[in-house]
């Protein structure tokens, strides 16, 4: 018997070091079942809702930036909340669009060095420290999703998104991505490597629509809620 198979044994009791384990952890267990159970109850009648992902490096008066904006806005006019990571950029840009045009403003932003405090521009502003219980309230709120052109945390937060919906562990929801010049590459690969491999279907890209039109990625992200 391997010394690992050894120590997991030897833990499934209850000794000492088992204990010793416990009292260390037990911190971290509460604080995300706290997260969870917060997030929760915080979003629970919150109604249709749209994620919009993208960069945090975007500046007001940026081209991305007022896009993002816009979208907000568009969210808004259709009675949809929208919902981002609560951080600057195009997060704020979708917040703040969907503030200015009367609409509800979501940010679940995270506990990071080198970003401050939630937007200004949010109504309900929940803060986490996992990425994993926020990504998880995006994906049990969401009616659909937005992708604005982002980074690594943008592209993270999209390919769990369907991963799940390809695994069938969450309902299929609209994913769009606006910037056919910042995405078409993406697709591009997408087709040329996993799928022409076998590594993935068909289906699990042919329905994500790629465009540059605010109106059209809104309409589409709506599609499964009555707005």
């Amino acid at each position: 018997m391997s010394d690992a198979k050894k120590k997991i044994e030897r833990l499934s009791f209850d000794s000492a070091e088992s204990m010793d384990l416990f009292q260390r952890y037990s911190h971290r267990m509460v604080r995300i079942q706290t997260e969870f159970v917060d997030g929760f109850c915080a979003l629970a009648n919150l109604g249709p809702a749209v994620t919009v992902y993208g960069t945090a490096r975007s500046k007001e008066g940026d081209a991305e930036y007022e896009r993002a904006r816009a979208v907000g806005a568009a969210l808004a006019a259709r009675d949809v909340a929208t919902m981002t990571g609560g951080g600057p950029g195009a997060m704020e840009a979708a917040n703040r669009g969907a503030h200015e045009a009367g609409g509800m403003s979501v940010g679940l932003s995270i506990e990071l060095p080198f970003e401050e405090e939630p937007n200004p521009w949010v109504d309900i502003a929940l803060r986490f420290r996992y990425f994993f219980v926020r990504k998880a309230m995006f994906s049990w709120y969401s009616n659909g999703a937005i992708a604005m052109p982002g980074g690594f945390g943008t592209l993270d937060e999209l390919y769990e998104q369907l991963t799940l919906m390809q695994t069938r562990k969450t309902e299929k929801v609209p994913l769009v991505f606006v910037g056919k010049d910042y995405w078409g590459g993406m697709f591009d690969w997408m087709r040329s490597a996993p799928l022409s491999h076998g590594y993935i279907s068909p289906e699990d890209i042919d329905g994500l629509l790629v465009t540059d039109d605010v109106e059209k990625a809104v309409a589409a992200a709506c599609a499964g809620v009555e707005c």
